[in-house]
Order: structure tokens, then sequence, then C-alpha cells
């Protein structure tokens, strides 16, 4: 056996092994979440068949009594104001960055990629007392403008994309009496429909998928998310994993259609900012 054919058959365990790793968790989850409480009191195995496949039981209490249909209101409002201002925001800082030029540009840019790699809990006391002092604890504008804010990586996707931009783009636009925001507005931002499309879509499964900030901040049940009322089926269904499964389910389905969906523009997306 050459070692080429040994590399190669390596690789496909390796793949079938990663696989496999990914897969089980999914599929215990979602046999559980068909199985009947009588079913889990008998001791049934995780991976082991339901007796009805098509018991959808679990699936009504826990959108039902999880409240399920508030948690997806408030996560698309959060969604969509989070998302449009990253975007808005990223686009705009990318382009101040590359295209003026200012005293301490470089230090701005380091100090971004620098934040990038603090961890946020370090910081989350006086960011408490800053979402708190302004009066947005316990509301949707907390998670909101801390999603904004906080983006250093779309800020460095937009970067790339600006950078590949031709300058003569916007000379002769200024040659046409186009002053800054005309030029982002009319060149720069049409041309970053790639970068726009990469940072919606991570962006998005991000903040649909955070836990930490929406618990910390929106404590009130009534602005309770995806996350954190999949959490609350710990009170009250604490031991009917079935529920628990149900809402699991619940909570993975639309990002798994998006991604799988979308997953070329993510990829197109980052290969392309990073070869630029």
């Amino acid at each position: 056996m050459t070692r080429s054919a040994v590399a190669r058959t390596l690789m496909y365990l390796s793949l079938v092994g990663a696989t496999v790793v990914v897969l089980l968790p999914l599929a215990a989850v979602l046999l559980t979440s068909l199985k009947s409480e009588q079913e889990m009191a008998n001791g049934s195995g995780a991976l082991a068949l339901p007796d009805d496949l098509l018991n959808l039981h679990n699936y009504a209490t826990a959108f039902q009594d999880g409240r399920m249909l508030s948690a997806f209101a408030n996560t698309a409002v959060i969604l969509l104001f989070a998302i449009g201002g990253t975007v808005l925001i990223g686009s705009m800082t990318a382009y101040a960055i590359d295209r003026f030029t200012f005293r301490f540009r470089k230090l701005v840019v380091a100090l971004f990629l620098i934040a990038a790699l603090v961890p946020g809990v370090t910081t989350q006391v006086a960011t408490f007392q800053i979402v708190n002092s302004f009066g947005m604890f316990d509301s949707l504008w907390a998670p909101v403008v801390l999603y904004m804010g906080t983006d250093i990586v779309s800020i460095y996707i937009f970067l790339q994309f600006v950078r590949s931009i031709p300058t003569s783009l916007d000379e002769a636009a200024r040659l046409d009496g186009a002053g800054a925001f005309t030029i982002y507005r009319r060149i720069i931002f049409p041309l970053l429909k790639p970068a726009i499309a990469t940072v919606v879509i991570v962006k998005g499964i991000t903040t649909y998928n955070d836990f930490y900030i929406p618990f910390l901040y929106m404590p009130s049940e009534d602005l309770g998310v995806i996350s954190t009322s999949l959490f609350r089926f710990k009170g009250p269904f604490g031991a009917h994993w079935e529920t628990i499964s149900a809402g699991a389910v619940l909570v993975i389905l639309p990002t798994l259609i998006v991604f799988l969906v979308l997953q070329r523009f993510i990829y197109n997306g980052f290969m392309r900012g990073a070869t630029r």
C-alpha cells in the first residue's frame, strides 16, 4: 500500500469520524423528541427508535408552553436591527478607514484587531453599567446596541472588500461633483454585495444562537428569545427530556435550513475576502 493511499484512507476515516461525532448528538435529540413520556420513563436509549415516528405531541407542548412564538418574534426584531446596523456601521467604518487619510489611521486598525482578541466577558461589568445607565436594561435595545457595536469581524470583512475596489471610481465620481457619502451610497455599497451576504449570514446565525447577552440583559420572560426560551425548559420541564429535545429541534431547524441553502455565499465571501 503506497504512502498516498494510506494518507487518503486516513483522511476519509477522519472525515467519517468527524461526521459521526457531529451527527450522533443530533440524531439522539431528534429521536428523543419523538418519544413519549412513558418510553423515557422505561429507560429507552437515546438512539433507540420511538414507537411512533410521527409523534408530534412534544413539539406542540414545547411550542405552546415554551412561548416559542413570542421568542421567535423577539428574535426576529433583534435580528432585523442588529444585522441592518452591523452592515451599515461595518461598511461605513471600512470605507472611512480605507478611503480617508487621517492621523493614527494605522493605530485605529490595530485597535480594532486588538479589541477582537479581548474576551467579551472580561468587560461585562463595565458594559452592564453603561447599558443600565442608558435605561436599556431589560429591553430589546440592549442586545441590539451590543450586537451592532461589538462586531469587529464584520468590519474586517468589509475592509478587505473595500480595498479591492479601485480608487479610480471614487476619483471619477468626484470629478462629477459627488461627495463622500454619495460615493459610498452609489458606488462602494453596491459593490459590497458579496461581503454583505457573508456578514448577514454569519451575523444572523451568531445572533440567533447567542445565549449570554439576551440572558444577562433581558431577564423578563416576555422578552425571551429562542436561546433563552429553550433554557427555561429547564424549570417546569426539567425531567421531561422529550419536551426539551423537541424545543431544541425547533431552535436548530431554522439555522440549519438557512445554512444549507446559503452556505456557498458564506464560503465564497470568506474566500474572496481572504484572497484580495
